[in-house]
């Protein structure tokens, strides 16, 4: 049973209002106490609630560490726990232009706090462990530098790439000399690859020097340090756990990777934030290639081809989205943020806000880092959101696809923004954003209701048009969902919407001509898209289930296969359809239909009286005939090739006797 609710709100000074009542109403709260100054002068009302028997919500985000503080000591001392819940919808919400329409705000407030009401997904973890070995590659002077550095916690071996004097190691690590070549993995797991490598000679008296050259060598450690200066090893560096790369543009380097890097010991909980369902991946169908959106999407390389499907590194996958934003069949989904969670969020905000209001809102996407930090600035300096813009946060807005804005606006939201942190970010989700603006162009909308945005346009007002359809129920996957709002916005529309290339929706064109109706096509798609015909040979198509993955088109010894990007929301995209079909030949002697009709008459004209066997014989009919027929032909016809003598007539006793 869950525990009764008590709501406290803060007018921060009274800088912002409420409407109380509603607010106790989005929040399911038995209770709901406004104040003025609930982190200062009136503290001591949280801290009574805190030490009740209700759940406590406190509507506000910039206090909530001191308020989970105050939470456990007050717990220390009672021997009993209160759960605590905060939320900010002052930043988001309440502050906000003074020509702001109160009613709006109070309705935004009410929807953030109604979101905040739904069960957060957990995302399972595992565990990493790191011995706290170190390599260091860089040149000679900077490589013992931060050695020394981190010797003391740090198992550490110093690869130089320069032709610096040689120093003498401390007894704290050891020194080599070599060229990286290669280099992959993640915290707890680095494998390195180097050429020309050459440790260090400690023996003699003298000069120190290295010994024999290496062609090559490998190594693997838990902490990689990069101070080479150029590129770092792996693309979006920063995303890499246990990789360091000094970027040669700043001072200080140095010390502050030595500061992270010392901590890179012990046991770690990494959050593994994809699900991964091998069978509806389309990858790849008996070493023929097919879908490659995922690899081309994700900015950290965790993903890899893995014969028919594809594997994604928990190690290495820092959680973007990205891979399941682009995903046609929903193989690869996100346990921080399913589409269902995401969706459930954005349709319960916009029911809470038409019911207050009665009108569309709109929404902007931003991460919960500088997004969130942007929203703030704009509120606390500027003149906040405006009154009708919803925010939702998100790690990353990579995450979100075509099917996150098609559902937003099946929710009912007039405009949908993704608010972009910076320009990588912009290019990352521009093709998802493309591909939306196709689907309002096709269902006569304005592209421009879907668009990126950056911060200093947070606060510019929008043409708020009202919503581009009646809200829809979103129930169903991705593809399911997308359809239906699509449907919604263009009403009765007879054509197929025309898509980008690479979109995951339309139909595929056979060219007649060149098909020969051998059915590989059918036989190696993921999706069930292309069927057979029971009777006859025939190439069925079913265009909602098609993903335009291309395996068919690579599989098609002919080459007639051409995919068509496009958007069918008839009911006719649900049903199988004749793609190409012949009537079956008929076998010249029993009757029997077998193969295909066209394909019999090639054979036949390109062997006839063109090949030895085949010139001034009958055995070309042997072409005609099915397989039972042949058989027989060329066993019991006058000229067979494996005929016998005639058979030996049975003798009887009879025929003893007579003799």
């Amino acid at each position: 049973m869950t525990a009764p609710k008590t709501l406290l709100l803060c007018t921060c000074d009274k800088t912002q209002s409420f409407s109380p009542e509603v607010l106790q109403t989005a929040a399911g709260a038995e209770q709901v106490f406004v104040v003025d100054q609930l982190c200062g002068t009136e503290m001591n009302i949280a801290a009574e609630h805190l030490g009740g028997s209700n759940e406590v919500l406190i509507a506000c985000g910039q206090q909530a560490a001191s308020f989970e503080r105050l939470s456990e000591d007050i717990q220390a001392e009672i021997q009993h726990s209160v759960p605590l819940g905060s939320i900010d919808i002052r930043d988001r919400a309440g502050w906000s232009s003074p020509t702001a329409d109160s009613w709006r705000l109070y309705a935004k407030q009410a929807a953030l706090i109604a979101a905040a009401q739904l069960t957060a997904p957990v995302a399972p973890v595992k565990t990493i462990e790191s011995s706290g070995v170190c390599c260091i590659v860089g040149p000679t002077e900077k490589a013992v530098r931060m050695a020394e550095l981190v010797q003391d916690e740090l198992g550490v071996t110093c690869i130089v790439n320069d032709a610096g004097p040689i120093q003498l190691p401390s007894a704290g690590y050891d020194m080599a000399k070599g060229q990286l070549t290669t280099a992959q993995g993640a915290l707890g797991n680095f494998k390195l690859e180097f050429a020309q490598l050459q440790t260090l000679n400690l023996a003699g008296r003298g000069a120190l020097g290295y010994n024999q050259v290496k062609a090559s060598a490998h190594s693997e450690c838990d902490v990689f340090i990069d101070l080479r200066g150029g590129e770092p090893a792996f693309p979006s560096h920063q995303k890499r756990n246990g990789y360091f790369w000094a970027d040669p543009t700043k001072t200080g380097e140095l010390e502050r990777i030595a500061l992270t890097a010392r901590d890179r010991v012990g046991e770690f909980e990494k959050t593994v934030y994809f699900k991964l369902e091998e069978s509806l991946c389309a990858h790849s169908r008996a070493n023929k290639p097919g879908c490659t959106r995922c690899l081309e999407v994700c900015p950290t390389e965790a993903i890899f081809s893995a014969g028919d499907h594809i594997q994604i590194d928990s190690d290495i996958c820092a959680g973007c989205g990205s891979c399941a934003a682009v995903c046609p069949t929903s193989a690869v989904t996100m346990n921080e943020t399913p589409f269902e969670a995401l969706t459930k969020a954005v349709d319960v905000m916009a029911r809470v806000y038409r019911e207050q209001t009665d009108e569309a809102p709109r929404l902007v996407f931003h991460t919960l880092g500088d997004g969130a930090d942007a929203i703030t600035q704009l509120a606390r300096y500027g003149e906040g959101l405006a009154d009708d813009l919803i925010p939702l946060g998100l790690e990353h807005v990579d995450r979100i696809g075509h099917a996150e804005v098609l559902a937003a606006f099946g929710a009912g939201y007039a405009e949908v923004l993704i608010l972009a942190d910076n320009e990588t970010d912009r290019q990352v989700v521009a093709a998802e954003v493309k591909l939306a603006q196709a689907m309002l162009i096709g269902s006569h909308n304005a592209p421009s209701r879907v668009r990126v945005i950056s911060d200093n346009e947070l606060g510019a007002a929008g043409d708020n048009a009202g919503r581009v359809s009646e809200p829809v129920l979103l129930v169903g996957g991705r593809r399911d969902i997308t359809r239906v709002t699509v449907a919604a916005m263009a009403g009765k529309i007879e054509t197929p919407i025309p898509l980008p290339a690479g979109a995951p929706y339309g139909a595929i064109e056979i060219n007649s001509d060149k098909c020969t109706l051998c059915l590989a096509c059918v036989s190696l798609c993921p999706t069930g898209a292309l069927g057979d015909h029971p009777d006859r040979p025939e190439v069925q198509f079913t265009e909602n289930a098609c993903v335009q993955c291309g395996i068919c088109e690579s599989t098609c010894p002919e080459t007639a296969i051409t995919l068509k990007p496009q958007l069918d929301i008839s009911k006719d995209a649900l049903s199988a359809r004749a793609l190409h079909g012949e009537d079956p030949f008929e076998c010249i002697k029993c009757g029997t239909p077998f193969g295909v009709a066209s394909t019999i008459n090639r054979i036949v004209q390109k062997l006839e009286n063109q090949h030895w066997m085949y010139t001034n014989s009958d055995n070309v009919q042997l072409i005609k005939m099915c397989d039972n027929c042949r058989v027989k032909a060329q066993f019991h016809g006058d000229k067979a090739p494996m005929a016998g003598g005639d058979r030996p007539r049975v003798r009887t006793s009879d025929d003893y006797l007579d003799s």
